[in-house]
């Protein structure tokens, strides 16, 4: 194999081990400055755009085992990866589609799960990684907080009969 090759290979190859998804979108509508808007708002997410050669994509998937996705490397590819926040640049994906309309996804994988492009739309409806975070400290600090009342209970409804008996003594002098 040629030396440019490899490289090509494993640029890929380093792309796909620095995240837990990847997204296979064709891109061959979007024009440059458009690629540009995209890849600054995946940004905010720690996620990237990157267009890839299928042939490159198809040996750096098998390498790292990936599950085939062999019928979705026809025509130009762009990848989407980054960070652990897939459903935030699905959703940054979905948005940028529907204003758009120029780059369609072709499948993702997300895990070590091949999932399609309705399963891409499902995950862009998740909530954000920070709302997930507060509702599961909500949750976890819900009973902490009850468990304060009902120790706290029984001194203040002693306190609470000390007050109504020095009030009815003062209202009896």
């Amino acid at each position: 194999m040629r030396v440019e090759k490899k490289y090509l290979i494993e640029e890929v190859a380093g792309h796909l081990r620095k995240s837990d998804y990847v997204i296979l979108a064709n891109f061959d509508k979007m024009t440059v400055a458009d690629v540009s808007e995209l890849r600054q708002r995946l940004t905010a997410h720690k996620a990237e755009f990157h267009v890839v050669k299928n042939s490159s994509l198809r040996v750096a998937a098998q390498a790292l085992n990936l599950p085939s996705f062999e019928s979705a490397l026809t025509g130009p590819t762009a990848i989407i990866v980054g960070g652990k926040n897939s459903p935030g640049a699905a959703k940054v994906l979905r948005d940028f589609i529907k204003e758009k309309q120029k780059i369609v996804v072709k499948v993702g994988v997300l895990g070590n799960k091949l999932i399609s492009a309705k399963d891409i739309e499902k995950l862009a409806e998740l909530p954000s990684l920070d709302a997930l975070r507060a509702q599961l400290l909500g949750l976890l600090s819900q009973p902490a907080s009850m468990f304060v009342r009902v120790l706290n209970a029984v001194p203040q409804g002693v306190v609470n009969v000390l007050q109504a008996k020095v009030r009815a003594a003062e209202g009896n002098k």
